[in-house]
């Protein structure tokens, strides 16, 4: 017997029952309708009866009617949670006091008031208690590299020392640490050997506890370009090390590589179209790829549907981007008045990913010989130049969407990034309408997270303070449920 519940905010569903060539639809009432037994016959049927014979018609009826007596329940997944205030669509004003029901993953319904599950038809509902705290949507990180957070030199010997087991385990611990953070989905943009495509099915299978991924799985790039694995190795290393088919010369070989990575399950492809501030190469910072490369990178992209992050920090590199019709810029670090103007008018994304600075701060200060020289003279640019291009940015009127690029600064310290964003030229409110609208929209998924309403997933997080009075409050996440599941609730009672 196919389930007759869903809530009214979904799709009407006609099943045949074989072999009586009855037909019911599973549309109900409300969510009490079937919560505890078989629910009235009156509150779940509508036949399709026009046309019918009278005996036809009670036929169906009688056959419906033994089907709903014989057919075992069917067990619904409902929880209510009690808001004191909620911030359900960033951007907008928060509600006080607000319940909402979830059922099966998804958020069926909002109402006014403190209510439990018999208010809405469901006495046996889970009910959890956050009156007392502030909810808002799971936030999302548009740029996270959950394979690790070691650099410079360390970094250099954990790509010849460890096996791809290692990275994957290490990447496990550090998806649990992203979502225990709040950030229940994220964009991974750049692994290898298939480490995060396999983590992002064990999680949606519910096999590992993390965030939603997409994945880009490794980044696109032209030989000695900032996503070449062999820079800075010995030519005896090369062939071990490049193992990816990520890199790319001339229009065949860039459409190749897009053709490889979306082969191997990439959600979305990232290139490299200028040098790279971790690169262990001295070409500097401006396009290290021809138009006609990139335009064949992103011109493949399309057609397999998959959206387009750009890696770019030179003004050249970036309105070349810009220009092609890419989805986001990330770092975005020399954007000129061009780049602005080409930024509003295609509407791409700016991507910040300011919080590397903090990564760097941590690795000097904890070894002042953490990088080699060639990429320590381009950090030190890079802490003193970040911010600038944010100043810039909003308010011409450019999205933003929120990104770290954790990995270079550590995993579960996302949430610093908002600090960093306030600082050059953001408000609380803009930012974290950056880190769930905005970000819901870059990734594709708006119908699916980024604001807290009916249809969507049951994405939230509580934290005890105002985070549009002080943000910080976003780095002491002490609630998140992920999908309906309760992930963590050190605030819940």
């Amino acid at each position: 017997m196919p389930s007759l519940y869903c809530s009214r905010t979904r799709p009407i569903r006609r099943e045949k029952l074989r072999p009586t060539g009855v037909w019911t639809t599973n549309l109900v009432e409300s969510p009490s309708a079937y919560h505890a037994g078989h629910a009235s016959l009156p509150a779940i049927v509508r036949l399709s009866l026009a046309h019918q014979s009278e005996p036809a018609v009670l036929t169906r009826l009688l056959t419906l009617l033994a089907l709903l007596l014989l057919a075992p329940a069917t067990a619904i997944a409902a929880t209510v949670v009690q808001a004191g205030k909620l911030l359900d669509r960033p951007g907008e004003a928060p509600r006080t006091e607000v319940s909402l029901l979830i059922v099966d993953g998804q958020i069926s319904e909002l109402r006014e008031g403190y209510l439990d599950g018999a208010a809405f038809g469901l006495p046996d509902a889970e009910l959890i208690d956050l009156r007392h705290a502030y909810v808002l949507p799971g936030l999302i990180d548009s740029h996270v590299h959950l394979t690790g957070d070691k650099g410079g030199v360390e970094r250099a010997i954990a790509n010849v020392e460890n096996s791809p087991a290692d990275t994957a385990f290490e990447a496990a611990v550090n998806a649990r640490k992203t979502i225990n953070a709040g950030f229940t989905t994220v964009r991974n943009l750049g692994d290898r050997d298939g480490v995060i495509r396999a983590l992002r099915d064990a999680v949606a299978a519910g096999k590992v506890v993390g965030p939603r991924i997409l994945t880009a799985n490794t980044m696109i790039s032209t030989s000695s370009g900032h996503g070449d694995p062999t820079l800075g190795y010995r030519e005896e290393l090369h062939a071990g090390l490049d193992r990816s088919e990520n890199v790319c010369d001339g229009v065949a070989g860039c459409r190749r590589a897009v053709r490889r990575q979306i082969a191997t399950g990439a959600d979305v492809i990232k290139m490299g179209i200028t040098g790279g501030v971790n690169s262990r190469i001295s070409v500097g910072l401006g396009a290290q790829m021809f138009e006609d490369e990139a335009q064949a990178i992103i011109e493949t992209a399309r057609l397999y549907g998959r959206k387009v992050a750009v890696h770019a920090h030179g003004a050249d590199g970036i309105s070349m981007a810009l220009r092609l019709g890419v989805d986001s810029i990330e770092h975005g670090t020399l954007l000129d008045d061009e780049g602005l103007r080409l930024f509003v008018e295609s509407g791409a994304f700016y991507v910040p990913t300011l919080s590397t600075v903090n990564g760097y701060h941590a690795r000097l200060a904890a070894n002042p010989d953490a990088y080699s020289g060639a990429v320590l003279a381009k950090i030190l640019w890079r802490i003193d130049i970040t911010g600038g291009s944010l100043e810039r940015a909003v308010p011409a009127g450019v999205k933003i969407a929120f990104g770290t690029d954790a990995g270079v600064s550590k995993h579960g310290r996302n949430a610093d990034e908002f600090e960093l964003m306030i600082k050059h030229g953001m408000n609380p409110t803009s930012a974290i309408h950056a880190a769930t609208v905005n970000a819901a929209e870059l990734l594709g998924l708006s119908d699916q997270i980024g604001t807290l309403e009916a249809g969507k997933q049951a994405d939230l997080i509580a934290v005890d303070g105002d985070p549009l009075s002080d943000v910080t409050v976003l780095k002491n996440v002490g609630f998140v449920m992920k999908g309906g599941e309760v992930i963590r609730g050190d605030l819940a009672k």
